[in-house]
């Protein structure tokens, strides 16, 4: 029931289904697949990731209450056979359509536009065990697989894209055409924003560094090390080399910013430079930016950061099943990452509402479900209302009795 009143608020099955258009009977249509992208969207919520769980869930009364049907004298909800056939019918139009939906739903989530945000960007494995369109061998992961990127929101964790792509690493003119994309979606909504890019090497190309400079556009990028990097900090790594032999210190770290440019760059930037040396060794790592700021900072603080991203894609791929990309059609696959993206603005937003005080505001996807949505209920339909009588010994009663309040003013 909590699913379906975060849906509610949220709106995701109206946004994507409104992007399903071109149908004989649009206002008939229309109805059926929105109630089949909730069912979808809360059966992956709850985890049950895969469509074959519609077969034994069809008849589920919780299910059918929470798309509007009686939980006992309703009819049943769709069938794996219906789920698998929605999976493989929309275009490739349709789904550039529905992608830029859920960046409108990301725009939509904050009640007013943000000073600023940033924006990290990753890739993730995706092993595929078929014969599965786009997937390639990649020699690092010794694996055939997509490498799909997902971009968030750094501060709140909020989804913003998650793109089906081939095994390979991105280059310069594919991060530049995700960029670009993204940034124009966004700045229908927010005009002002100050918009950075973070992400590790791989997106430290310099078709996307020249079109962010270009359009007035910050980044923070990981960049690889080469002998021309080396030799620029030559004198410091070996001082510091000194300074902590001489200490005898177990590490001793140094930050300083140098200009560089690449013969494939049409300007030089700014590099930042982050040494340590240790008693195994020297080591040093390198960050390109157009933010100011000290170099401790900007690599420290600024850079560093974007581990947390890799948390919001384990959530969305490992809490939420999103590898299950086991469609032969591309097209589908695209689409089942979008139905775990709105899955997990689902469980996101009903996080979000938890009194910052509960242990629950912090939880997990999997500790959330197990928590708020998977308690056992007796549901009861009369000829005069339906009961829903939930267990008074539910250890969270006093937290989903808050959050039920919560979302269920905002319902219709």
């Amino acid at each position: 029931m909590l699913l379906r009143d975060v849906e509610r608020r949220l709106g995701i099955a109206e946004r994507l289904s409104a992007c399903l258009v071109d149908r004989r009977d649009p206002a008939r249509i229309d109805h059926a697949l929105e109630e089949m992208l909730r069912l979808r969207m809360f059966l992956i919520a709850a985890g049950y990731e895969d469509a074959d769980d519609c077969d034994s869930l069809r008849s589920d009364p919780a299910f059918k209450l929470a798309l509007g049907r009686l939980p006992e004298t309703g009819a049943a909800l769709c069938s794996q056979p219906t789920m698998s056939r929605l999976e493989n019918a929309p275009s490739l139009i349709e789904i550039a359509r529905m992608m830029r939906a859920m960046i409108d739903q990301f725009c939509a989530s904050w009640n007013r536009p943000p000073a600023a945000i940033t924006l990290d960007i990753d890739d993730t494995l995706d092993r595929v065990h078929g014969h599965q369109q786009l997937s390639l061998f990649n020699a690092h992961y010794d694996e055939r697989c997509f490498l799909p990127i997902h971009i968030y929101e750094a501060g709140s964790g909020k989804p913003v894209a998650v793109i089906l792509r081939s095994g390979k690493t991105p280059g310069g003119t594919e991060v530049r055409a995700i960029i670009k994309h993204v940034v124009r979606q966004i700045r229908r909504h927010w005009p002002k924003t100050r918009i950075c890019w973070r992400g590790d090497s791989h997106y430290g190309r310099p078709e996307a560094m020249d079109w962010c400079e270009a359009n007035g556009i910050d980044y923070i990028f990981g960049l690889a090390g080469n002998e021309v990097l080396h030799s620029k900090i030559r004198a410091i790594a070996d001082d510091l080399c000194v300074r902590r032999a001489e200490g005898k210190q177990e590490k001793r770290r140094t930050w300083t910013t140098i200009d560089y440019a690449a013969k494939s760059w049409k300007k030089t930037r700014r590099i930042v430079a982050r040494l340590e040396a240790t008693t195994q060794g020297f080591d040093a790592r390198y960050v390109v930016t157009t933010l100011t700021g000290s170099a401790e900072r900007l690599y420290e603080s600024d850079y560093c950061a974007r581990g947390q991203a890799e948390n919001f894609i384990k959530l969305h791929k490992t809490q939420l099943a999103s590898d299950r990309t086991s469609c032969r059609s591309p097209r589908a696959n695209q689409f089942r990452l979008i139905l775990h993206t709105a899955a997990y603005w689902l469980l996101h937003t009903l996080r979000d509402a938890v009194p910052k005080t509960a242990s629950a505001a912090v939880a997990e996807f999997n500790t959330l479900r197990l928590r708020l949505i998977k308690i056992a209920a007796r549901i009861v339909e009369t000829a005069a209302r339906i009961k829903i009588r939930l267990p008074s010994a539910c250890p969270e009663k006093a937290l989903f009795r808050l959050l039920a309040v919560r979302f269920a003013a905002t319902g219709p």
